[in-house]
């Protein structure tokens, strides 16, 4: 898989996408929409959700499937809202935006935000995967750090935005490969997927629908749908590592069906997590192997069932660990590939603009190797991060939310200004800090998670009498707990980017109108209006019905 994914690299760099900015960083803006949908999945469905999705599902029960609806809703609000704001003033970096709409110092904090972001992300991805194999399945754990971070390095310096999607597009189709074998063996282990959902039945894993409103609940209806959204639109809508991706489509239109396919992608993704769950669920349901200490960490379970079920059969485990693997390349190359960007278009650009296209390029490639490197110095901090896939969504939500509410103000309001932007993104940023580092501080207790009933009953026919199997699992200690623990810091994770959204929106919407926000011109181009709302229909009424006439000739009038 790693000499494929570098083969990929090498192939565009013999192709010579590197003598180009522009088709070095955007595919010179040629891409269809099947390779990038597919992209676009890949990347935003990581080992976080190839070992994080099926834990949560095996302890927490099938609900957080829920989240196909927020996929939705965060589909169409980014291909009908976002997308055609950026698409239409052609745009390499989403910051870009910032400083049309605000002014270059917004610009820069933007990129600022989604750099620290994106570091501290990839360093999860790169490090956690490769503990939960290493203590599971013995792999080397700083050979595949290391390992990882060298080949993403090597094709997407070599190979540019072009090799990144490709290699995204092999590295899905492992992904999926990988859930496969598991849902497979299980199957045929226990007689058919019959038998694995009556024993999920039983056990309350398909309990799916709770719509208690209170938002200190971790998982509800209306934290999946409504927070979930929030948490997504900040990683679809304003994050570069996908924006730039359906940016660089040939056309509108193939930029939203990339968008629409990769819907089915998702769909497909966490349709395959949740049945390795409730497989994992099934084999383990009387024996809990994280109770017994036979791994540290629910992150670990998913490797631990792979090994315990196919171990017998060879190459198979290695096909699971490829596909994790896989999960890993496709983010961190997207998010080496966008750090490149946004340095090159909104902090090298602004500030040499004698550098020729080819210079560019070459600065790009180095570009790519530097945050290579960091993201490799980061991975070593991420063991303190804790769960894997909360870890994730809530810097996403922590940074992500506040990045989207300064987005959201300047396509939606005309009068929000920089000023009130500045105000809003600091409080927004603020309001989320607080309530990640708390939550992470000052655990929710049980009765807010409300996880799932696991059992060692039948362990004892499986003759393990080793007494270090049978490890007691490290208490938590009481402490005492105010108000605010119990009711500030439990609120859902995924409220986190609501919360920071709002915030930013509410503040920047107050400060903006007490500055002169009223008085000032926007182009219209830069806010969202009647033209985006009404043209999927223009266009297929002029497609397929009779020539419709323009309230204001917009580029939707061209060929696409």
């Amino acid at each position: 898989m790693l000499v494929i994914s570098a083969f990929i690299g090498m192939y565009y760099a013999y192709k010579g996408v590197h003598k180009c900015h522009k088709d070095y960083m955007m595919a010179g803006r040629q891409l269809t929409c099947g390779p990038v949908a597919l992209s676009l999945t890949a990347s935003f469905m990581s080992a976080v959700t190839v070992l994080g999705t099926p834990a949560e599902v095996y302890r927490f029960g099938v609900m957080f499937g829920l989240f196909s609806i927020s996929y939705i809703l965060m589909v169409v609000i980014s291909a009908e809202v976002f997308l055609p704001v950026y698409y239409r003033l052609q745009i390499t970096s989403a910051y870009e935006y910032l400083e049309l709409r605000y002014n270059k110092y917004m610009r820069l904090t933007g990129t600022s935000m989604f750099i620290i972001l994106t570091i501290l992300y990839t360093g999860i991805v790169i490090y956690s995967p490769s503990l939960a194999l290493n203590q599971v399945t013995g792999f080397e754990l700083w050979g595949s750090v290391i390992a990882t971070g060298l080949v993403c390095t090597f094709y997407c310096t070599l190979g540019g935005l072009k090799a990144v999607v490709w290699t995204d597009v092999f590295q899905f189709i492992l992904m999926i490969a990988g859930f496969l074998t598991v849902i497979i063996r299980t199957a045929v282990i226990k007689g058919g997927i019959k038998n694995v959902l009556d024993d999920a039945r039983r056990g309350g894993r398909l309990s799916v629908w709770d719509f208690n409103p209170n938002p200190m609940q971790r998982h509800t209806f209306w934290s999946l749908i409504i927070g979930g959204t929030f948490t997504w639109l900040g990683i679809y809508a304003v994050n570069q590592s996908q924006v730039q991706r359906y940016l660089a489509c040939k056309t509108k239109v193939h930029a939203k069906l990339a968008l629409y396919l990769n819907l089915v992608g998702l769909w497909v993704v966490i349709s395959s997590a949740v049945m390795s769950g409730l497989s994992m669920y099934s084999v383990y349901k009387d024996c809990d192997p994280w109770t017994l200490g036979l791994v540290k960490s629910p992150d670990q379970l998913m490797p631990y069932l792979v090994m315990d079920i196919l171990g017998n059969f060879p190459g198979v485990p290695g096909l699971f660990v490829a596909g994790t693997y896989s999960g890993t390349l496709s983010t961190v190359s997207s998010s080496i590939n966008a750090l490149a960007a946004v340095t090159v278009e909104d902090i090298v650009k602004p500030h040499f603009q004698t550098i020729t296209d080819a210079q560019l390029a070459w600065i790009s490639m180095g570009t790519n190797i530097l945050f290579g490197g960091v993201c490799l110095i980061m991975a070593a901090l991420a063991s303190f991060m804790g769960g894997l896939l909360q870890a994730a969504l809530s810097i996403f939500g922590i940074v992500g939310g506040p990045l989207l509410g300064i987005f959201s103000l300047g396509i939606f309001f005309p009068f929000g200004n920089a000023k009130g932007a500045f105000a809003g993104l600091i409080s927004g940023f603020s309001v989320g800090l607080w309530l990640g580092i708390g939550s992470h501080f000052y655990r929710p207790p049980p009765h807010r998670t409300l996880p799932l009933a696991l059992s060692t009953a039948g362990c004892a026919q499986l003759n393990w009498t080793s007494a270090t199997h049978f490890t007691t699992l490290p208490t938590t200690p009481t402490v005492t707990r105010s108000h605010i623990h119990d009711n500030w810091y439990s609120m859902s994770y995924l409220y986190f980017s609501m919360m920071a959204t709002l915030f930013t929106v509410a503040v920047g919407v107050i400060v903006s109108l007490s500055t002169g926000g009223l008085n000032q011109n926007v182009d219209r181009r830069l806010l969202y209006g009647k033209e985006e709302f009404m043209a999927n229909y223009v266009y297929l009424k002029a497609k397929f019905g009779a020539p419709v006439e323009r309230i204001h000739p917009t580029e939707e009038e061209s060929p696409e």
